[in-house]
């Protein structure tokens, strides 16, 4: 059935949503996880030949539970572009997206990259730095209701990212991390990085893995924090500062 469906329509579609801020009605049925990933590569395709730069990778449920939930074996992963990346201590016009949330994230810098089946030595070796960072998530879908393609065809809610300042990875104990959220002064999510995937260095792995079957070479990612993310107030400047708290 995948044949019959316009993956360049859907692609367009989606890209004009996210450029224009305003919500589209869900994807057809039938619609297969890697023709999604076709759609996702299209539709960032198309913000490339606008001059958009890559800029790095996210990974999507790498919460355990969360992935038992949607049935998966395996994280999900979109692509991250200039274009969506925010000054730490920057300003974000809430105008540019339509209905945002914001999750607490661990920013990967790879000094070298990463590819295949790796060890969790190998993968922290490959490190050039860790920072903390925010990602707003932004579904281009009507109500922020979507299917799994759905969501991989929309570059995982991808549409903007704040990184704070890195630190040497060998410096900072990553396998139970306290992660505050604040907004406004007022704290909004309070987890650990254990929760990703019991540790974060599993979910350089996954992406190692999944490298190796897109044959990417991934440079950087973030990997999510599963907790629901607060949303935003859409009538508001959108202001972002990170901290490493020790």
């Amino acid at each position: 059935m995948t044949e019959a469906i316009d993956l360049d329509g859907l692609a367009r579609t989606l890209d004009e949503a996210a450029a224009g801020a305003h919500a589209t009605r869900q994807l057809p049925p039938g619609l297969s996880l890697e023709a999604a990933y076709r759609v996702q590569a299209r539709s960032i395709a198309r913000r490339q030949a606008r001059g958009e730069r890559r800029a790095g990778y996210k990974l999507g449920f790498t919460s355990r539970a969360k992935m038992a939930q949607m049935a998966l074996s395996e994280v999900i992963w979109g692509r991250l572009t200039d274009a969506m990346v925010v000054a730490d201590g920057g300003e974000a016009a809430p105008e540019r997206f339509i209905h945002p949330r914001v999750e607490p994230e661990v920013c990967f810098l790879l000094g070298e990259p990463l590819g295949g089946t790796v060890t969790p030595l190998a993968a922290m070796r490959a490190l050039a730095g860790v920072a903390p960072a925010l990602e707003v998530i932004d579904s281009r879908y009507r109500d922020f209701r979507f299917s799994l393609p759905d969501v991989v065809a929309d570059n995982c809610s991808a549409a903007a990212i704040v990184v704070g300042p890195w630190a040497d990875p060998t410096a900072v104990d990553l396998a139970n991390l306290g992660l505050l959220l604040e907004i406004d002064g007022k704290v909004a999510q309070v987890g650990s990085t254990a929760a990703i995937l019991g540790h974060p260095v599993r979910s350089l792995i996954a992406a190692a893995r999944l490298v190796g079957a897109s044959s990417t070479a991934w440079s950087s990612c973030a990997t999510k924090k599963p907790a629901g993310p607060p949303r935003l107030q859409s009538r508001r400047v959108i202001a972002f500062r990170l901290l490493w708290r020790r």
